[in-house]
């Protein structure tokens, strides 16, 4: 097969496309079908080349990358998948953002329309008569975008003969709570830009409550509800969840339910300005990265995994200002 004869190097990491993409240049996918290597990517296929082990109880250990200078360039590319994996992992993200744009770049403006419901109405037209339109154009403020990452501070002598399946969750630890900061990014890009009160005083948040937020929403579906954790547990004790049905689906996924159709989401690890959010998530937030995960390559190559970095870029902004609304 061909990949048994690709060199690899340094510079397969240092073009936008990212190490894999660049991968599968050299050797596309596409050609395995109906092969015995069908199913995986060109990393994957690396990873046979070599015989290196990443995950099961037979997992080789870290020293199986720097057994040849080929095999060592795939270590970067493990660490980011395995801190991608923790990444992905917290799907709270998921549940909120809308659409996700990728960019090669540290600026971005997103785009935006006026709000008034009118622009969206496609009434009946007349022959001849004047269609009504609808303005898209760029925002006049820049998306924020944050750093966020971890340094890796260990020696190659002290790690080398440690499990990868072992060092994998160390590493998924580390996207986990990269992915927890990006929330609070998130959250707070929710919060600030003004959703709309739907009680202008204090309420108990009861039935009535979630129903006021439901009917509130005009234009979109509520479709999630994000609150702390006080206000969560409030909520799963009211008597509506304690529907048979409900409560079936609870104690046997962990996945509460709400009478109205809406997820119900915890927000651990940051303080809601709000008591109650809810959202329709297919058109409140924009999630911005630029690139994936940033990895030191040159020094992990090298075995110098001392005060090696990792890190992603993100950013949020509203798309439509009536998708979210508080309490």
């Amino acid at each position: 097969m061909s990949f048994d004869n690709i060199k690899l190097e340094k510079g397969l990491y240092s073009t936008s496309k990212g190490f894999t993409a660049s991968l599968e240049e050299l050797d596309p996918s596409e050609n395995y079908k109906g092969t015995e290597y069908e199913g995986l990517d060109a990393y994957q296929r690396q990873l046979k080349r070599f015989d290196i082990k990443v995950s099961g109880k037979n997992s080789d250990t870290i020293s199986k990358f720097f057994q040849t200078s080929d095999s060592a360039a795939l270590f970067p590319e493990y660490i980011s998948r395995a801190v991608r994996q923790g990444l992905e992992g917290e799907d709270i993200l998921d549940k909120i953002v809308a659409v996700t744009t990728e960019i090669d770049a540290l600026d971005y403006r997103s785009v935006a329309c006026d709000p008034d419901e009118n622009n969206y109405r496609a009434g009946d037209i007349a022959e001849g008569s004047f269609i009504p339109e609808t303005v898209i154009k760029t925002k006049e403020e820049l998306t924020p975008l944050k750093k966020r990452g971890r340094m890796l501070v260990a020696s190659y002598e002290s790690l080398k003969f440690q499990k990868l399946d072992m060092f994998t969750v160390m590493l998924s630890k580390i996207g986990n709570s990269i992915a927890k900061e990006f929330l609070c990014d998130a959250m707070k890009v929710i919060e600030a830009e003004g959703p709309e009160q739907v009680h202008d005083t204090v309420v108990e948040y009861d039935y009535d409550c979630l129903v006021d937020m439901y009917t509130a929403f005009k234009n979109y579906n509520l479709t999630t509800f994000l609150c702390p954790p006080e206000v969560y547990t409030g909520i799963l004790k009211l008597s509506e969840f304690r529907d048979a049905n409900a409560g079936l689906n609870f104690h046997a996924t962990g996945s509460p339910i709400t009478p109205l159709g809406a997820e119900l989401v915890c927000v651990n690890g940051y303080e809601m300005e709000n008591d109650i959010v809810a959202i329709d998530k297919n058109y409140a937030l924009e999630k911005v990265q630029a690139g994936g995960i940033i990895t030191d390559y040159d020094k992990l190559i090298d075995r110098q995994l001392e005060r090696a970095t990792v890190s992603s870029i993100c950013g949020f902004s509203r798309i439509f200002e009536d998708a979210v609304k508080f309490v």
